[in-house]
């Protein structure tokens, strides 16, 4: 066998050997998947989202928000999008569901690709895509998104509400939600780092600022300064007002949160969690000393998007999002 042949046999066995392992490891998810199937539904999902965060950049937070609630209760199947129908209350409309906006932008992206490619991208792979596309365009990390996902037909408000890791959650109870699908303490406060980005309501700090044990006081680990910020606009009981998560960044990306959670001011018990255990307080510090937050960022996302995904013939390809076929 000559060099030059022999070269090209190990550079089809390389491409070969890469391709297997990759869908291995990403549960049958391939980078090519719609290479041939669909080559245009990278562009027409971006264009969609370009427009929307163009006119909005807010909308990326949701966006990014919903695929995590999605990835966390029954794996990134896109349950997170269906209707409630007369025998069962879907995901959306559990509590911690309630807030997430931007399902119309998933419409719009699926409606779209229908139009390319009837039948043959799932809505659960249009999340993950639009999520990372939206993200891209307020100057964070763009990640690998293997496809091939499927759409799951079931979706109940109680596995939101068992599933999701809780605003109001100690570490323990953090640590174990992420290690049940699959994710470290790295992962955690490197996703945790999303919170960069976006607002929350003031429902979901309301007893942590005025009756954090029941005897109307406020949560110790809150900065005393940031606090009484917050309490200007959030009043008791209040449950339309926003806040940023954030404050001061929450329209970019960046690094700023793990700066702003080191003062005792992460918006959520959740985020001054981290500051509780030592492993999270050292991913915390080398986030915030390092320039890697981006690329670590992306390197959890894609980890994220691969938790208990449907592939082959298990699920089915939805036609419209919100509903099974």
């Amino acid at each position: 066998m000559t060099s030059l042949v022999m070269a090209a046999f190990i550079s089809v066995a390389s491409v070969l050997i890469f391709g297997v392992s990759l869908s291995e490891e990403a549960g049958g998810l391939s980078l090519n998947f719609y290479d041939r199937s669909c080559p245009g539904v990278y562009s027409a999902v971006d264009k969609v989202v370009r427009t929307h965060v163009m006119n909005a950049p807010s909308i990326a937070a949701p966006l990014l928000r919903m695929h995590f609630h999605d990835c966390f209760v029954r794996g990134c199947d896109g349950s997170v999008l269906l209707n409630s129908i007369k025998s069962q209350k879907a995901e959306k409309v559990a509590f911690p569901n309630l807030s997430l906006r931007g399902f119309e932008i998933i419409d719009e992206a699926k409606a779209v690709v229908e139009k390319l490619c009837p039948g043959v991208v799932s809505c659960a792979d249009i999340l993950a895509l639009v999520a990372r596309d939206a993200v891209h365009k307020v100057g964070g990390p763009s990640w690998n998104v293997p496809t091939g996902r499927r759409d799951g037909k079931l979706s109940r408000d109680t596995d939101a509400l068992t599933n999701l890791p809780p605003a109001n959650g100690n570490f323990s109870t953090l640590k174990s939600i992420f290690a049940n699908v699959g994710l470290s303490v790295k992962d955690l406060v490197v996703l945790s780092g999303g919170h960069t980005i976006g607002t929350a309501h003031c429902s979901s700090i309301n007893t942590r600022l005025y009756n954090f044990s029941g005897k109307g006081d406020m949560d110790p680990a809150l900065d005393k300064t940031y606090a009484a910020q917050l309490k200007i606009k959030c009043k008791p009981g209040d449950t339309t007002n926003r806040v940023e998560m954030d404050p001061g960044s929450f329209k970019t990306f960046d690094n700023n949160y793990f700066s702003t959670l080191e003062k005792r001011r992460g918006l959520f018990q959740s985020d001054a969690a981290l500051l509780t255990d030592n492993e999270a307080t050292s991913y915390l510090k080398a986030e915030l000393q390092s320039s890697t937050f981006s690329s670590d960022f992306g390197v959890s996302m894609e980890k994220m998007g691969k938790i208990s995904v449907l592939t082959g013939t298990a699920g089915e390809i939805r036609r419209k999002c919100g509903f099974t076929n």
